[in-house]
């Protein structure tokens, strides 16, 4: 069966996964993931691309981005592979392929999903146990959000503005948000939906969007259909 295009819609926050080939690493020390960081930076500011949130694990990224137009998410992430993958190769006397595969991305309703999808980002690192809290990652946006440093790479969307009227404000909310864990079904929920690339919508903007486009919102059920009893 043909893969799915990507589902890609300008000025709408998206969800990005990109994993390493066989889940190897993807940075070896911080001047990789500073270099990725300012290949990041350039890469979305060429192709009109706003970064909102990011996390950078040993093999894999999750970035929050709002692109200006359809198509430039896919050419930032082009450019920010070429740029990278080649430094990374000079820098480590290695060739070839980095990443496995595409990149996913997951479109995201906001404001519904936005605070969580966020949230699920920046607090990947304390779920996996390499920090205590998210706030003591140094290769994340939670530090920006709050408050303990100002990250040029993050431009704010509008559902973030709208956690409080003040920075303070904003900045205590998330940090009671970070606090918390997310509810196990949202988590699972978050989980589907990047890895699997279908679009975390209300019920309602689903079926808009699924009429409007003439594609599928979500996975079809996995086996044969069930055989329903004929009424006598």
């Amino acid at each position: 069966m043909a893969r799915q295009a990507r589902l890609v819609l300008a000025g709408q926050p998206h969800h990005v996964l990109q994993r390493g080939h066989n889940r190897q690493p993807v940075f070896m020390d911080d001047a990789d993931r500073q270099a990725y960081l300012d290949a990041l930076r350039e890469a979305t500011r060429l192709h009109g691309v706003l970064v909102h949130g990011y996390v950078l694990m040993p093999n894999h990224i999750h970035l929050l981005v709002t692109p200006h137009e359809a198509d430039g998410l896919a050419r930032a992430m082009q450019t920010l592979g070429r740029r990278y993958v080649a430094g990374f190769n000079r820098r480590h006397g290695r060739c070839g392929t980095l990443w496995e595969g595409r990149f996913r991305t997951t479109l995201i309703e906001a404001p519904l999903f936005y605070a969580a999808a966020l949230q699920y980002i920046e607090q990947h690192p304390q779920r996996a146990g390499l920090v205590d809290t998210a706030a003591d990652y140094a290769w994340s946006s939670a530090a920006h959000h709050l408050g303990q440093r100002r990250d040029p790479l993050i431009a704010e969307h509008a559902a973030h503005w709208a956690l409080g009227n003040t920075p303070f404000e904003r900045e205590l909310r998330w940090r009671h948000a970070l606090a918390e864990p997310l509810a196990p079904d949202l988590l699972s929920q978050l989980r589907r939906h990047v890895h699997g690339g279908w679009p975390l919508l209300s019920p309602a903007r689903a079926s808009q969007l699924a009429q409007q486009l003439d594609r599928p919102m979500s996975a079809r059920p996995v086996g044969r259909p069930r055989l329903h009893s004929v009424p006598n």
